[in-house]
C-alpha cells in the first residue's frame, strides 16, 4: 500500500527537507520583529506594535533544554492516534530556541526519555512521526526533539 505524508499541521514546519535542513516555520513582524511560532498569518501579537507584514522565517534549528516530562497515557482526542495500535509512552520537551529565545513544546525523538534530556542540555529538531494509519496508508508527520552534544557546532 502506498503511503501518504501530511503534516499535522501545514505550514509550522518545512515539508520533504532533508534532516539537515528541517525546519520549524515561524513568521517575524517587520514592524516590530517579533518572531512567532505558531506561525502567524492574521497580524503581530505584539500588543505595542503598530502592525507591519508577516514574513514566514525559519526558526533555529537547536535550543536548550528548559523543561520535560513523561507522557505515559494515550491523550483524548483530539490528539491523533490509531485505538488499535498499543500505546507507546513518549517524552514531551520544553525548548528555548537560540536565536528566538521563545519556548517551543514537541516530543522528543522515540527511545529518548527525560534522564536523556537533562535541563540545560542541547537538542535539535528533527522531522518525526505522530501516527502511521495502517489502514488509511496516512503518515502524519510533525517533529522531534533529538540530543545533540555540546561540541556539535553552534546552536542555530
Amino acid at each position: 500500500m502506498s503511503r501518504t505524508r501530511i503534516p499535522v499541521v501545514a505550514g509550522w514546519f518545512t515539508e520533504d527537507a532533508a534532516e539537515e535542513d528541517f525546519r520549524l516555520l515561524g513568521t517575524r513582524c517587520s514592524g516590530c520583529r517579533s518572531v512567532h511560532f505558531p506561525r502567524e498569518d492574521g497580524r503581530c501579537r505584539n500588543p505595542g506594535c503598530p502592525g507591519g507584514e508577516l514574513e514566514e522565517v525559519p526558526l533555529s534549528k537547536r535550543g536548550t533544554v528548559w523543561s520535560c516530562t513523561d507522557g505515559r497515557y494515550r491523550p483524548p482526542p483530539p490528539y491523533v492516534s490509531d485505538p488499535e495500535a498499543p500505546w507507546t509512552p513518549y517524552t514531551l520537551v520544553a525548548v528555548e530556541l537560540a536565536a528566538e529565545r521563545m519556548v517551543v513544546l514537541g516530543q522528543a525523538a522515540p527511545g529518548v526519555g527525560v534522564v536523556d534530556l537533562p535541563v540545560g542540555s542541547a537538542v535539535e529538531v528533527v522531522p518525526g512521526v505522530l501516527d502511521e494509519g495502517r489502514a488509511s496508508g496516512v503518515v502524519r508527520t510533525t517533529w522531534h526533539w533529538r540530543p545533540v552534544a555540546a561540541t556539535d557546532g553552534d546552536a542555530s
